[in-house]
């Protein structure tokens, strides 16, 4: 039996069951103040965020401000849907999610300019005519800032105006999105769609976090949850079985990533959490040991025109494959191979072109920013210790006061130095 077909194995119920046969994929699963089912975020920490919120711990006043104002403004927000966009995808239907590939322009020696040719790294601004992935990112956002709102302050106006967008985007018949990629990142005068175009529902982990802070909510019913999970469920098994899919699938550089993060996280929503184990172990040898080397380059993505943006970005997925690892028993922040590839080797490459010990000598078109690598060092200080990476965390400045990183992580503190400390 081929490594596809056993990762299909573990969706048959997903697909032919109602979704709650998950283990613990039932809304109100929480009990009261005990940890949410979340994936992403450590679900103990966000459970002592709520405890010190709800006890009036005035030193979070500042972040959580910050989330109140951003959910405040998603409770003005209307409802998201793919649905909206004057375009057509080729299947007629509006329902289906349709995006055009960014770095693609067209050929100025051909009539038309098609088919369009490459230039990475530059934008084509014909893309913002098609609406979906716009549509997308703000369903994430509000449904984000809103869900974390109401599980930190209890207040149902926000987990309401939370169900609202997500009834719309996933459940209810005139607006939500088909559950598959079909159409995503197409090529004028090449293509109708691309594997690649996977990559841009990577933010749908984060609804899957948000709709796990709305368990106990009585706006979000035990249907809700179900078509919600249903919708996951579907979607993950065309991500598996379309060849979009596969193709995504086979990709090694950030594109492999994120197809993993996706896997691993939806699977684990729907209760799949042996099909998640399976992804998160394999993702040593396949991830790991493939994108790094042993001085820490990730060279696929130092070939790229923004090479920085693209180093710290697959990175960044790394290290959210390591988290969503903790919840299933595969530490992937350790994993070294023998030759030295690892996590922790890729952060200790990049760290000196971020705090200004060295020049980048790579590619980075427009804006090299290298705050980038601040957060993912500071998300690594809980699981690095030692004497050594401490040295390293001097350099690197503390969180925004205000940042919802100190609500999502409760260990990240801002001295009376401007640097940041650890609880131990």
């Amino acid at each position: 039996m081929t490594k596809r077909r056993i990762l299909l194995s573990f969706l048959c119920a997903a697909t032919l069951l109602p979704a709650t046969t998950g283990r613990g994929a039932q809304a109100g699963t929480r009990g009261v103040g005990g940890p949410p089912r979340v994936f992403l975020i450590d679900p103990r920490s966000l459970a002592e965020t709520r405890r010190r919120v709800l006890s009036g711990d005035r030193s979070l006043d500042a972040p959580l401000g910050r989330l109140l104002e951003d959910a405040r403004k998603a409770l003005g927000a209307g409802a998201f849907s793919v649905t909206t966009k004057a375009a057509v995808p080729p299947s007629g239907d509006k329902h289906d999610y349709m995006s055009q590939a960014p770095y693609f322009w067209p050929d100025p020696s051909k009539p038309g300019g098609l088919p369009y040719i490459r230039r990475d790294g530059e934008r084509n601004p014909e893309i913002n005519r098609i609406t979906d992935h716009r549509e997308m990112d703000g369903m994430v956002e509000s449904v984000s800032a809103l869900a974390l709102a109401y599980y930190l302050r209890g207040d149902e106006a926000y987990a309401a105006k939370a169900a609202q967008l997500l009834r719309a985007w996933f459940t209810e018949p005139a607006t939500r999105m088909n559950p598959n990629l079909q159409y995503a990142q197409f090529i004028p005068g090449v293509n109708t769609g691309r594997g690649i175009g996977l990559i841009e529902t990577r933010g749908l982990t984060r609804v899957a976090d948000a709709v796990g802070l709305l368990a106990g909510s009585k706006s979000w019913t035990k249907e809700d949850q179900r078509g919600v999970e249903r919708w996951y469920a579907e979607f993950l098994r065309w991500m598996l079985e379309s060849k979009n899919g596969r193709d995504e699938a086979r990709a090694v550089n950030n594109h492999g990533t994120y197809y993993d993060v996706q896997v691993a996280s939806y699977a684990l929503f729907i209760g799949k959490e042996e099909l998640a184990k399976r992804v998160i172990e394999e993702a040593r040898g396949k991830r790991v040991a493939v994108q790094i080397e042993p001085d820490g380059r990730q060279p696929l993505e130092l070939a790229r025109t923004r090479a920085w943006g693209y180093s710290v970005g697959n990175l960044d997925g790394l290290l959210t494959l390591a988290d969503l690892g903790e919840r299933v028993g595969v530490d992937l922040w350790h994993y070294r191979t023998p030759d030295g590839r690892g996590i922790r080797r890729a952060l200790e490459y990049l760290y000196p072109f971020a705090v200004g010990e060295a020049k980048w000598p790579h590619q980075q078109l427009g804006v090299w920013p290298p705050e980038m690598l601040f957060p993912l060092m500071r998300r690594a200080a809980a699981r690095y210790r030692d004497e050594r990476f401490k040295a390293l965390m001097l350099k690197v400045p503390a969180a925004d006061p205000a940042s919802r990183e100190l609500l999502l992580r409760p260990d990240v503190r801002v001295d009376v130095r401007g640097q940041q400390s650890e609880e131990r």
